[in-house]
């Protein structure tokens, strides 16, 4: 099954995912942005933290490592 292909709910993963996130009482529709670009070559799966992503993985309070 691929992100794009419904199942028995009738909804896609990308559709599961943002049902979700913005399902919160104070959610926003912001809050489903995507936070990672995945790239795939040559055999090799590539996962980079978005930029623009409000929501990133570690301590908010560092500086992140280069």
């Amino acid at each position: 099954m691929t992100m794009n292909t419904p199942d028995d709910t009738g909804m896609t993963d990308e559709e599961k995912r943002r049902d979700q996130l913005t399902s919160a009482p104070d959610a926003v529709e912001s809050d489903a942005d995507p936070r990672i670009d995945v790239t795939h070559r040559e055999g090799v799966t590539r996962i980079d933290i978005r930029d623009d992503a409000d929501v990133r993985p570690g301590d908010p309070t560092k500086e992140p490592r280069e």
